[in-house]
């Protein structure tokens, strides 16, 4: 079928973005408009100038025999600003506050076009680390797992608090929830992931760090590595009691339930 320029910028974009980080071989493109390889790349180019101009994304080219081209999903620093002063808003709302200290943020979390945005910002911390899977604890981490995952273009991987039928051979643990103090379990099947992977560990609320920390003891039984964790948000006290390197989208400095007040603040410091 032949086509106009524009209309091939369009089905290119429309291509990439359905698979973010996958790399497209400009043979693909090539058979599917009817066009040479010297044309593909001239609209290549034209694509990558206005992703770049509009910081819509990467576009990247990949030389060599298995070479390609690829859409990289990332925000720009002004879009994630906005992000995560929108976030900070939203969350400081003293109708969140919950008996305890807590914070209500399910409908944020699973927030379908929230959780695009946050997780463009955590692939974005990532993308280039060679991530071969993203793990996340069920449930509340999932949507956000999930987005990453896709916008990293690998597995999500989801740990279960207990083992299934249906999973068939597990690996169970134990460890300490720092904000149940209780000792729980994890479990995931054999199967779930392979040797010598790195792997991005993805949840939703870090307090002491005890989820990630059976994480990293989890993955050690598959001979794994963990090479990532970001959570939705961290508190004050999670660098004091958790030693491990991790992203943070927002950072909770304290609950004052007697005067309604969330203090809370950007995790990721942008120029």
């Amino acid at each position: 079928m032949k086509l106009q320029r524009s209309e091939r910028i369009a089905a290119i974009i429309k291509v990439l973005s359905d698979r973010p980080n996958h790399v497209f071989t400009f043979n693909e493109f090539t058979e599917m408009f009817a066009c040479a390889k010297s044309t593909l790349s001239e609209d290549v180019d034209i694509l990558r100038n206005i992703m770049h101009k509009l910081q819509l994304g990467n576009i990247e080219t990949i030389s060599g025999a298995a070479g390609g081209v690829k859409y990289l999903p990332l925000l720009g620093s002004e879009q994630t600003k906005k992000v995560l002063k929108d976030l900070c808003s939203s969350l400081s709302d003293s109708e969140r506050i919950l008996p305890g200290g807590y914070v209500y943020m399910t409908d944020i979390i699973y927030n379908p076009y929230i959780v695009q945005q946050v997780g463009k910002i955590f692939a974005a911390a990532f993308i280039h680390k060679q991530i071969d899977y993203v793990v996340t604890v069920e449930t509340k981490g999932i949507p956000l797992a999930m987005i990453t995952a896709r916008c990293l273009d690998v597995p999500l991987i989801i740990v279960r608090r207990n083992s299934k039928v249906t999973e068939g051979s597990t690996v169970n643990i134990n460890y300490v929830s720092a904000s149940k103090r209780t000792i729980q379990t994890m479990s995931l099947s054999r199967r779930a992931i392979k040797k010598n992977a790195n792997v991005l560990f993805v949840d939703d609320f870090m307090k002491g760090g005890g989820t990630a920390t059976g994480i990293i003891d989890l993955m050690k039984e598959f001979e794994s590595n963990v090479s990532g964790i970001a959570v939705f948000i961290s508190t004050k006290k999670t660098k004091k009691q958790f030693s491990g390197d991790y992203v943070s989208l927002i950072v909770l400095n304290d609950v004052n339930e007697s005067n309604r007040i969330i203090d809370l603040e950007a995790g990721i410091k942008l120029n």
